[in-house]
């Protein structure tokens, strides 16, 4: 099919058939990533003690994230500290944009889940 068809093309995908799963250190979790016509979609599942800087790091090779995140938390919660001391703490329901150099951990004793919209292409593979 060609790609000027598949543009015009309706494209459902269940949430259970992700097109790649990347899973994080120590099992702490997985980003399952989504193509949808020429977009990348991302729904990460972060367990309760998930951080980024113990459990991608190591995967991505780099000091902080360098990913730009821009999505939706539905479920648990998660705090993201900026590599100059501010942070954020997001939760359920909470559109969030995170830009690159940053840390992030799972707050609390629940999962994380959110989908991430532009931050996709290459985080937790190495860099």
């Amino acid at each position: 099919m060609s790609t000027i068809l598949e543009r015009r093309s309706l494209v459902r995908k269940p949430a259970d058939q992700p097109d790649e799963t990347r899973p994080f250190v120590d099992g702490k979790g997985k980003m399952q990533v989504y193509e949808l016509g020429d977009h990348l979609f991302g729904r990460g599942e972060f367990e309760p003690g998930w951080k980024w800087s113990q459990h991608v790091k190591p995967i991505a090779g780099t000091d902080s994230c360098k990913a730009a995140h821009t999505g939706l938390i539905l479920q648990g919660r998660m705090t993201v500290q900026m590599d100059d001391g501010s942070q954020v703490e997001y939760g359920p329901n909470d559109f969030f944009y995170m830009p690159p150099d940053h840390d992030a951990w799972v707050v609390g004793n629940e999962r994380c889940v959110l989908v991430d919209v532009t931050g996709v292409a290459k985080y937790a593979k190495p860099h």
